[in-house]
């Protein structure tokens, strides 16, 4: 996999692995020539003692958690690529409307879901 944007969930379009994503319904200057269906990708993820410890430490000073942001990313990105590998097996060359969604499993342990409709697309 190449490397990702440290905020690629705020990015409108971008290309990762040859595929284009995109939060949008459609892709400028692409049409779409097939839909596959929805694709999702998962991670479920528990902050350690050591890590809580941490981020307790820094929320008495207050300001940005970086601990848990570094947690936070990590999964989003984890969520991400899970969601390329499965977009490759169906044989999409680009996912449009794609959304994370996040919940918590149990108290410390949650899950990341990465999610968006598989399409195959040709440039116009």
């Amino acid at each position: 996999m190449s490397c990702f944007p440290a905020m690629f969930t705020f990015m409108k379009k971008t290309m990762v692995d040859n595929h284009l994503i995109t939060t949008a319904n459609s892709l400028e200057g692409y049409r779409i020539v097939q839909q596959l269906g929805v694709i999702r990708g998962i991670t479920v993820r528990s902050r350690s003692v050591l890590g809580n410890i941490a981020g307790g430490v820094q929320s008495f000073f207050g300001g940005e958690l970086s601990i848990f942001v570094e947690l936070c990313e990590k999964a989003r990105e984890n969520a991400y690529i899970h969601m390329i590998e499965h977009a490759n097996a169906a044989g999409a060359n680009a996912i449009i409307n794609m959304r994370y969604d996040a919940n918590e499993v149990m108290q410390g342990i949650t899950e990341v879901l990465a999610y968006g409709t598989a399409v195959v697309v040709e440039k116009i």
